[in-house]
């Protein structure tokens, strides 16, 4: 049974880490809340195993202190679904954030009072996979395995009701699709696991032996479907970031052409990382040192920039009727190019470089110029 446990719980740690932003990116609360969910279940998990509860237990020299350790971090993960559905759901921030302390302050008083019981109770025994029918009938402890029962149970029915709700809604897409797992998952959660604890703790009460429902039943069940609805949280936020690492591959290969005509015509020459620095990056992160270099270089070119070319496409711009704005990007798009052709040794006269000089332009729309342009840069530029 461990084996399966922890299966589960480094596929929900791998889950947290591929969830990890890109440094650039603002912190989001969904993706912070999508996060701390995976990362708490794969604890959840750690923590449930027999051999991990044995470890604890010899560790602390106190019988069966695992199990307060496993229901704290069930009802915290309870907690954090919630949570993430609340953030999920969105709405104003005040309401979000209100919503959030009362789900904290629900379950971190669960969490104490599962603390507490433990400590008043008698259980010197230890039980490593049939805790909760062993001491079903055992004063404090009997408490407590039934509070932790409950409000795992409680966080399940809210999310089945809410997230049933929505599916019936005109929700369309990968976001039906991640409904329907979350609802398979708590619907597995609630029957293999939830369900089944409670009749073999019951069962105990009435004077009855399901103790396998609880022992045989119940963890694997509860790690099937704690992947399965994490699945249905995680795959709309892991479909959104495949499409952006898309778009940046795009914009990347769309920007090799400039690349190739600014690098080796710099004032310094801007290095390359190789392939072997490149491989393991993410498209975004291979985008973000693409720009940055491309921009270094364009700074250093600043001294072969001819201000004058710039009025002049400036004032054509203007004359052909386009906007502002327009024209400013056509004076320094002319500036640029016409900059490169001088830095690589093809251009007339002295230049007239500006004082001042930032780089504005769009620098897509600067590569498809110079893409367009090619005779600007005949030994410098490449095309895809």
């Amino acid at each position: 049974m461990s084996l399966v446990v922890y299966m589960a719980s480094l596929l929900l740690a791998l889950a947290a880490i591929m969830l990890r932003r890109p440094r650039r990116t603002p912190r989001s609360p969904l993706s912070i809340a999508t996060r701390a969910t995976a990362f708490i279940a794969a604890v959840c998990f750690f923590w449930s195993a027999p051999v991990t509860l044995a470890a604890v237990n010899h560790a602390t020299g106190i019988p069966n202190v695992g199990a307060p350790l496993t229901y704290g971090s069930i009802s915290a993960l309870s907690c954090s679904l919630i949570i993430l559905l609340i953030h999920w759901k969105g709405g104003p921030k005040e309401q979000i954030r209100r919503m959030t302390r009362m789900a904290v302050a629900v379950y971190g008083t669960l969490i104490v009072a599962i603390v507490v019981l433990f400590s008043l109770a008698d259980a010197h025994t230890e039980r490593l996979t049939d805790l909760d029918t062993y001491y079903a009938n055992t004063p404090y402890m009997r408490e407590m395995i039934t509070l932790y029962l409950m409000g795992h149970l409680a966080s399940t029915i809210v999310l089945s009701a809410v997230c049933l709700k929505w599916a019936r809604d005109e929700v369309t897409g990968l976001l039906r699709l991640g409904l329907r797992l979350i609802l398979a998952g708590l619907l597995l959660d609630a029957l293999g696991f939830t369900l089944a604890k409670v009749t073999a703790v019951v069962a105990r009460w009435l004077g009855y032996d399901l103790d396998f429902l609880s022992t045989s039943v119940a963890p694997p069940a509860a790690a099937l479907g704690a992947l399965i609805y994490s699945a249905g949280f995680v795959l709309p936020r892991l479909a959104s970031a495949a499409a952006a690492e898309r778009q940046s591959l795009a914009t990347y290969r769309a920007l090799r052409p400039l690349w190739s005509a600014v690098k080796d015509v710099a004032a310094t020459p801007v290095a390359e990382p190789t392939w072997w620095q490149l491989w393991w990056q993410l498209p975004s992160n291979r985008l973000y040192l693409l720009e940055a270099n491309i921009r270094d270089a364009l700074l250093q070119l600043t001294a072969y920039f001819d201000q004058r070319v710039g009025h002049a496409a400036y004032a054509a711009a203007v004359e052909r009727g386009e906007q502002r704005e327009r024209a400013r990007t056509a004076s320094e798009e002319a500036m640029i190019i016409d900059g490169i052709r001088r830095a690589s040794g093809r251009g007339d006269g002295p230049a007239d470089p500006p004082e001042k000089f930032r780089v504005t332009i769009d620098l897509v729309e600067l590569a498809n110029a110079v893409h367009r342009l090619g005779e600007a840069a005949p030994d410098q530029v490449r095309t895809q």
